[in-house]
């Protein structure tokens, strides 16, 4: 694993170097607005699947990836008009959205009930990655227990050393993001994590 920095003096050029990787089909970890990010280009299968491969996870638990706007979300997934309004007003943010996928998307990434897990994180890097990449990003939390989630920098190294590049960014928060789930008419909380969605709902 090569390890580059997200300090001020380094981190436009590490990130342009990390870009490269995932475009050659490389697996790399990044920081988010909420934890560590593991993830490769939507496009590569073989990278999507050493991504299940190193995290141990079943092929039946999709996977979420990371668009760099509203515009791009609209690309790969059915947003209703009320779905739209609030996810303007809560993006970029730690909010993952489940809606229904496009076209556009991997049969690998969808899930059974044709659904796509779907961010806009408010985190420079991963929206430089989006648009240096030209694709969304892959996005899955860097551990492998939702008991204990790893925000430690050298634990991740340590547990995904076959990971092909890390941007580091110190100790990063060891909550995940809420997701919300536009599938219906209305929208439902599926998990509480540090986005606050009540007082957008007013």
């Amino acid at each position: 694993m090569l390890v580059l920095s997200c300090d001020p003096s380094e981190r436009w050029k590490n990130v342009a170097r990390a870009a490269e990787t995932l475009k050659k089909g490389g697996v790399i970890v990044y920081p988010t607005d909420t934890v560590y990010g593991m993830g490769c280009d939507l496009l590569n299968k073989r990278a999507i699947e050493k991504i299940y491969q190193y995290k141990k996870m079943p092929r039946q638990k999709p996977l979420s990836f990371i668009c760099s706007d509203m515009t791009q979300v609209s690309e790969y997934a059915q947003v209703s008009n009320s779905a739209f309004k609030l996810m303007k007003r809560l993006l970029p943010g730690p909010f993952t959205f489940i809606l229904q996928a496009s076209r556009e998307v991997p049969k690998v990434m969808v899930s059974k009930q044709h659904t796509v897990g779907i961010r806009v994180p408010d985190h420079d890097v991963c929206l430089e990655l989006v648009n240096l990449l030209g694709n969304p990003l892959v996005n899955t939390s860097a551990h492998t227990s939702l008991e204990e989630i790893v925000s430690n920098p050298e634990t991740i190294q340590e547990e995904f050393h076959l990971v092909d590049l890390m941007l580091t960014d110190g100790m990063l928060q060891t909550e995940l993001s809420t997701i919300i789930d536009f599938t219906g008419d209305e929208p439902v909380l599926v998990r509480q994590g540090k986005g606050e969605l009540t007082a957008h709902l007013r």
